[in-house]
């Protein structure tokens, strides 16, 4: 089960070679290695910099930090292919393989899956898409299995025993909590939708529509993980000759997958209204928010105290002529049905 897993381990192995009494028979199974690992480099490193130029360029439509979250993984990933390189350029072309390039390697394949995962779990939560941040109870469970998750592949890793059974285990309780979140986020996106249609609100539609369109193509492509993750784990061909074709088609599945999910959570101008989202998460009954609207000129609204009306927003554009406008006054969208323990300490409120 390693889709997202490096090649550390024929690195660890081929460190023990450094004397060169096996130079002939690792020049022939692992000759194409440097080449290859250098040429990922070089595609994961632009990738890196077209994302971080993206996000920048775009930062305005930006209303949150999922984007940047997500550079962390291309980058792991391209510090780990540029140590693979070095690693297995020093074989061939010093006669030395560094123990401590092998050990860096190791350590930044097993942090590339960790960080991977979650931030595939914050996606699946719905960080920055169906809420603005998560409750502590989650933050705490996302922590707790990314730190499991990390010390289950350093086990596996260093081939102690039964550890390939914690590992998939661990896989599994990651992948059930993953689509356990999408199928939940998707059911109130569909729900909301269908609240909108017959309230006949089109104004929403379109945010809510393409938030249920990115959580729906994530999904997909979580399958796909899934399904290449038991692939490889049923391959045991453990042949050498073969080695740098099934390393080309692992990583090149990994640039595909994370492409396909980075291009979809892009920093771009999504529809209007996407960013209007609870700020955390609470725990009680999901209801569906009610959407109404009060008109008043800018005199009434000054006067007005209604603690669940307050959202002021002026049907004219021209600043000069604020004190005439209309204003349209929006109603808190409830989206949580809170308990009598937290409605007295926290309120529902909308970031627009």
């Amino acid at each position: 089960m390693e889709v997202f897993a490096s090649s550390s381990s024929s690195s660890s192995s081929s460190s023990s070679d450094s004397d060169g009494s096996d130079h002939v028979s690792l020049d022939e199974a692992y000759r194409r290695l440097p080449l290859l690992y250098f040429s990922l480099m070089l595609i994961w490193f632009l990738s890196v910099c077209s994302w971080t130029f993206n996000t920048c360029k775009t930062r305005h439509f930006q209303t949150n930090k999922l984007q940047w979250t997500l550079t962390s993984v291309p980058l792991i990933k391209a510090l780990q292919l540029m140590l693979c390189f070095l690693f297995w350029s020093s074989c061939f072309y010093d006669h030395v393989c560094s123990l401590w390039i092998s050990f860096g390697v190791y350590l930044t394949g097993v942090l590339f899956q960790t960080v991977t995962f979650v931030a595939f779990l914050l996606i699946s939560h719905g960080y920055c898409i169906t809420c603005e941040s998560l409750s502590v109870s989650e933050r705490r469970t996302t922590a707790a299995l990314g730190c499991v998750f990390y010390l289950t592949l350093i086990g596996y890793r260093a081939s102690i025993p039964y550890f390939s059974i914690f590992l998939t285990l661990s896989y599994s309780i990651l992948f059930y909590v993953i689509f356990n979140h999408i199928s939940q986020n998707l059911l109130v996106l569909r729900e909301q939708l269908a609240f909108i249609e017959n309230e006949d609100v089109p104004g929403m539609h379109d945010a809510i529509y393409t938030k249920y369109t990115m959580l729906k193509k994530f999904q997909g492509a979580m399958q796909i993980v899934a399904v290449a993750e038991l692939a490889i784990f049923i391959n045991m061909d453990n042949s050498v000759d073969s080695y740098w074709l099934r390393l080309l088609i692992r990583e090149w599945a990994h640039f595909c997958i994370l492409s396909y999910i980075g291009w979809t959570f892009r920093s771009k101008d999504l529809a209007p209204r996407f960013s209007v989202m609870p700020p955390v998460r609470l725990k009680g009954d999901r209801t569906l928010p009610p959407i109404y609207s009060i008109e008043m000129d800018a005199a009434t609204f000054r006067d007005f105290s209604r603690h669940e009306w307050h959202i002021g927003v002026p049907t004219s554009s021209n600043k000069d002529s604020l004190t005439d406008s209309v204003l349209v006054v929006i109603q808190h969208p409830h989206v949580y049905r809170q308990t009598s323990a937290l409605s007295n300490s926290h309120s529902p409120a909308l970031s627009c």
